[in-house]
């Protein structure tokens, strides 16, 4: 017979100031097998974590129901509470009073009777609940980085520092990301550079990290503490264990492309380093423009490299191995401004140019040497445009959310610009200015007294008259259309996920939101985790941030990794999915459906009465890797497959005592 108690939260008044909490007490004192019924007004505090401990001793409860906030805030706390009771931490239930009643109701009288019929849900489930026990998982305590950028270069120092073998994966020939590019940082104006090649230098020579350069992941498979991921290591045509990074082929290249690392701007060889600071500071050859590689002439590099460093039957190889966990730092893109706004130019004036791209015109080791010329004649500019928020907040664009990190990036040009060029004029076309960080607002105060001018409104076309950019454009604090003359103009363009996120998602069997940032697992409580276990998030993967909250990401990604290899195995959750043998058809519906690749096949003896011995086919659920989503049970056919803790019985009994 069951022994159910049922504890009603106020949660303060988000709950209480909605409803009349001591009537569903009440109420729910009267549902059958309930032998205790109280209320409190924060549940999920010690003292009332302490109420429902009294209460199971003194009245011998097996089951609890606890009426409060959403299972995703505090099902945990309570879980492990149980944990130390006499009570199975399974044999609980949830009843969510505050998001799916008190929040969302202004009539108390229906509220208080709505909350009394999920408490009468909950107990008529939990009535039919049978303890669950965790299994444990042995973890392989070796971490997977991927991304080369800041956040995954400091994820990498962290694991490594704490002791923990780690593999870094970038896909470009050098690790660095988007922060080598820039010349400076705000609110300090530091040198970019000067912070980030040292990290870059120390990740290489770590002891505990493996930098794997030009490489991407292929395939994911397994589970928390045992991810078997497979890595193509493209072929960079160069034996880096024989080069000595001398440069002597890069200087007699003679095919050229164009740099993607000064972004367009500057042109570079087939065999070449990204850039000067380049880790490794060891060339590659790009197949894709060298002429020996496709057409097999040329190799004026082989015949030159004293050491026989060059290798063009070089192959691309595929390296796997075993990882406890996975930190996703796969970083960003800028919008493609040229699509999205043909009444910009699309790219035709050369004097337009992005925000990344000013970075490399600013910068002493881009291609102008840290003078602000234009690109289409090389010519010192006096006028210039700043606009902001391109792409981003433009829900006509697709792209409705801020970047964050435009209003300081900006103001950071303004400063800029009217230090290297005092007589230039510069004005900021806004919607709003955000400057969240510490001493962000004064370093935009700064920019203004510098002599940047904000307007207010939105840049509706550039288009050109006779040398000069001309901005057509509103300003809504005046009410009225302006006109604004430049000698270039400057893009602050919006974050977007980096290329290929929605393979790698998908590799992986994590979610992404509407705009294909990475999902988290929870945006309060668990913001660096996703929902599958073991993978972790740092940096411009989740959204838009700036370079001290990318940072701060990556030591909290590290962090958790470091929390699940203090353990020699995890315990795993009982709530997933199993199989009724005796039901399976092996129609392989579940086996289709499933997200985290957790259902197998397998062939067993069955024993049919009247037919002997036969062979026939049925599903297994990988306990280390089943998330308890309940796809495969929503599929089944025949009904063999229950999710534990939520089997179709317990949901039938709900669904039946709010019928009644």
């Amino acid at each position: 017979m069951s022994r159910i108690g049922v504890f009603i939260c106020h949660c303060g008044t988000n709950i209480a100031g909605s409803l009349d909490v001591e009537r569903v007490a009440e109420i729910s004192a009267g549902f059958p097998g309930v032998r205790f019924a109280s209320t409190y007004k924060y549940m999920c505090s010690e003292q009332g974590q302490q109420t429902i401990k009294d209460a199971i001793a003194e009245h011998g409860l097996d089951r609890i129901v606890i009426a409060a906030c959403s299972p995703r805030m505090h099902e945990i706390t309570f879980r492990k509470f149980l944990s130390a009771t006499s009570v199975n931490p399974y044999m609980l239930e949830i009843a969510n009073i505050r998001e799916q009643c008190a929040w969302v109701h202004t009539d108390p009288e229906k509220a208080t009777q709505k909350a009394a019929d999920l408490v009468r849900m909950a107990v008529a489930k939990v009535r039919e609940h049978k303890p669950l026990f965790s299994s444990s998982v042995p973890i392989n305590k070796k971490a997977l980085v991927i991304g080369g950028g800041i956040a995954g270069i400091q994820a990498a120092l962290d694991i490594g520092d704490a002791g923990f073998d780690v593999t870094l994966v970038e896909k470009e020939p050098s690790v660095g990301g988007h922060m080598i590019m820039l010349d400076k940082t705000f609110p300090t104006l530091d040198c970019s550079a000067c912070i980030s090649t040292p990290k870059m230098s120390e990740v290489a020579a770590h002891p505990k990290v493996t930098m794997m350069t030009s490489s991407e992941v292929e395939t994911v498979s397994g589970y928390v503490g045992n991810f078997e991921v497979t890595i193509r290591q493209k072929a960079k045509y160069v034996d880096h264990d024989l080069c000595t990074g001398c440069g002597l082929c890069e200087t007699k290249c003679p095919t050229k492309a164009v740099s993607e690392f000064d972004q367009g701007l500057a042109m570079r060889g087939a065999i070449y380093r990204p850039f000067p600071q380049a880790v490794p500071a060891k060339p590659v050859i790009d197949p894709v423009n060298c002429r020996k590689i496709k057409e097999d002439k040329c190799g004026v590099c082989q015949k030159l490299c004293p050491l026989g460093a060059i290798k063009f039957e070089d192959e691309d190889k595929l390296v796997t191995d075993i990882y406890g966990a996975v930190v996703v730092a796969s970083g960003y893109e800028l919008a493609d401004w040229a699509s999205m706004y043909p009444e910009y130019g699309s790219g035709r004036f050369k004097d337009v140019v992005s925000g990344l791209q000013f970075e490399r015109l600013m910068n002493a080791a881009g291609p102008t040497q840290g003078k602000i010329l234009r690109p289409s004649d090389n010519t010192v500019p006096k006028d210039f445009v700043i606009v902001k928020c391109v792409g981003s907040r433009d829900k006509k664009k697709g792209l409705a959310y801020c970047s964050r990190a435009c209003c300081m990036y900006s103001a950071k040009h303004a400063h800029q610009i009217l230090e290297k060029i005092p007589d230039a004029t510069v004005t900021v076309f806004y919607m709003d200015v955000r400057t969240p960080g510490k001493n962000y607002e004064e370093f935009y105060d700064r920019a203004r007294e510098d002599g940047a001018r904000y307007l207010r409104g939105r840049v509706a076309k550039i288009f050109k008259e006779n040398d000069k950019l001309i901005c057509k454009g509103e300003d809504t604090l005046s009410g009225g259309n302006v006109e604004v003359s430049a000698d270039m103009v400057i893009l602050e363009t919006a974050m977007t996920p980096s290329a290929g996120v929605r393979s790698l998602t998908a590799k992986l069997a994590i979610s992404a939101d509407e705009y294909g940032w990475i999902q988290e697992a929870h945006p309060k409580l668990r913001p660096v985790e996703t929902q599958t276990a073991g993978i972790y998030l740092a940096g411009t993967c989740q959204g838009p941030k700036d370079i001290p909250d990318t940072v701060s990401q990556a030591s909290a990604a590290a962090a958790k990794v470091c929390v699940l290899f203090s353990k020699d195995a995890l315990e795993g959750s009982p709530m997933i999915s199993s199989v009724d043998e005796s039901k399976c058809c092996g129609c392989e519906s579940c086996k289709g459906v499933c997200p985290y690749k957790a259902i197998t096949m397998e062939e067993i003896d069955s024993n049919e009465p009247g037919a002997g011995r036969i062979k026939r086919t049925v599903a297994r659920v990988n306990s280390g890797l089943c998330q308890g989503c309940g796809c495969c049970t929503a599929a089944c056919r025949t009904g063999a497959i229950d999710l534990l803790g939520f089997t179709n019985l317990q949901i039938l009994r709900e669904v039946d005592a709010l019928c009644k």
